[in-house]
């Protein structure tokens, strides 16, 4: 079984997964996108993975076989297992957890060449909900307390197939990033006694410098401090804590859409990743936090300077990168 290890510096942890165990020479080896050749996520081929966990079937043809719209399947490497008990211990000044955990793949679309930008709007909004429906499940489970959903699309993301698709890890802690986030979130809320989120989306309204996109129920802007070229950040307008529908989840699918068309548009598709921040189980409804999309292009590496430091170095100005995806003739 997987290990979750804490550092009793930093308070981060990290999984080490035992069982791989790989040796120096494995390294290098298969970290290129699958390309052409075999795909066990296209249709026709669902007896290759695991088997599924939902999918959307508008034929009402049977699980596993062809038929489906989106498909969501154990993931066949998984970073984490389903089954076991987290036996949380110590090795004198270390803290260790059994690697207990979900991890899943969500296959998007029965077509290999589809893209967010590419398939039809219906298709990212079902991709919408299975996020919502699969995080609505794994939190009835008492040993988990965040999801990670995450998607990365093209070699240089760390893809291992080009087939679109998305994962979600389920963790029995809360990751340091996400809880340093949201102490910045209440640490302003107990100042202000507003959200911060809320207010960056008030002043981005008002100065427009780095609105990207905006429709009536959400927006798209290049954060003040992006850590990187044409990161994009996707907001609801009004505050919500928890990722829940509206009624449904077609505003979010329509500017998630719009803004990989400006983003494949302006930089000729490039690779990214994809992530849904969200609030932690135990405190899903609350004033001080608010969740969101964030889109990080793949267009330049982190080096040497950025592990030393934490400091990100970005050549392009979000307010530039915010004009050029506006401009953008999709």
């Amino acid at each position: 079984m997987p290990e979750l290890r804490r550092d009793p510096v930093v308070g981060r942890w990290v999984i080490i997964s035992i069982e791989r165990g790989k040796r120096p020479a494995d390294f290098g080896a298969g970290l290129t996108v699958k390309k052409g050749g075999f795909c066990p996520f296209c249709k026709g081929n669902e007896h290759t993975t695991p088997p599924e966990i939902m999918a959307f079937r508008p034929d009402g043809s049977r699980p596993n076989t062809s038929g489906w719209t989106l498909r969501v399947v154990p993931n066949k490497f998984p970073a984490l297992q389903i089954e076991g008990h987290l036996d949380k211990s110590g090795e004198g000044i270390y803290d260790k957890i059994n690697g207990v955990g979900a991890h899943e793949v969500i296959i998007e679309s029965p077509e290999h060449q589809d893209t967010l930008a590419r398939m039809p709007l219906k298709a990212v909004e079902d991709m919408l909900w299975a996020y919502y429906y699969r995080i609505s499940d794994l939190k009835k489970d008492k040993r988990f307390k965040y999801v990670v959903v995450f998607k990365n699309e093209g070699d240089a993301a760390g893809a291992s197939l080009e087939h679109s698709h998305s994962q979600l890890i389920a963790l029995p802690i809360v990751p340091k990033q996400v809880i340093e986030e949201i102490d910045g979130a209440k640490r302003y809320y107990e100042l202000k006694e507003r959200c911060i989120f809320c207010d960056i989306i008030r002043q981005e309204l008002a100065s427009q410098t780095r609105v990207i996109s905006e429709n009536r129920d959400f927006i798209a802007i290049a954060p003040f401090a992006a850590r990187s070229p044409f990161e994009t950040w996707i907001l609801p307008q009004k505050h919500e804590s928890n990722f829940a529908p509206n009624g449904n989840f077609t505003m979010l699918a329509e500017i998630l859409q719009r803004t990989m068309k400006q983003i494949d548009k302006t930089l000729d598709t490039p690779p990214y990743n994809m992530m849904l921040h969200i609030s932690t189980f135990m405190d899903e409804v609350n004033d001080y936090y608010h969740w969101h999309l964030e889109i990080m292009p793949k267009l330049t590496k982190i080096a040497g300077f950025e592990w030393g430091s934490g400091f990100y170095i970005n050549p392009t100005p979000p307010e530039e990168a915010a004009k050029f995806l506006r401009e953008a003739k999709i």
